[in-house]
């Protein structure tokens, strides 16, 4: 049932996650994500697939949300600054890299080239861009 997934993804640690999803990748031949895209237009699954991915490729998923925010028609300030911040201590180099490695662009570059003034100099900063 969801309320028995949501209670397992919630009060598992990240180890215990990986390694049920390492048994679920070896029981059944594919990742879960892959397995749950079967209803794509299902919320629940799609929060699901977001919260796994997370937990199992954080950098993925943050490029996923930068980019999505960056590239929109005009900037998701809330999402940049949200992952910019909570991310800049954590595994922003490895974001960066999976960002330029997507986009084929430097996360500085685009982040310069969608926001100005304070605002991306602090952005910058934070990303850990050289020349602030």
């Amino acid at each position: 049932s969801d309320e028995e997934v949501i209670r397992i993804v919630t009060t598992r640690s990240k180890a215990q996650l990986n390694a049920t999803l390492n048994h679920y990748n070896t029981a059944f031949g594919n990742a879960i994500n892959k397995d749950l895209k079967a209803d794509p237009e299902d919320e629940f699954l799609k929060l699901l697939r977001a919260a796994i991915k997370c937990l199992t490729v954080p950098e993925k998923y943050f490029e996923k949300v930068l980019r999505q925010a960056i590239n929109k028609l005009g900037t998701d300030e809330w999402a940049l600054t949200r992952v910019v911040a909570t991310r800049a201590e954590v595994d922003m180099v490895r974001i960066k890299e999976e960002y330029q490695r997507r986009n084929s662009v430097t996360l500085e570059k685009a982040i310069a080239g969608d926001t100005s003034g304070d605002y991306e100099k602090m952005l910058l900063a934070l990303i850990g861009a050289g020349d602030v």
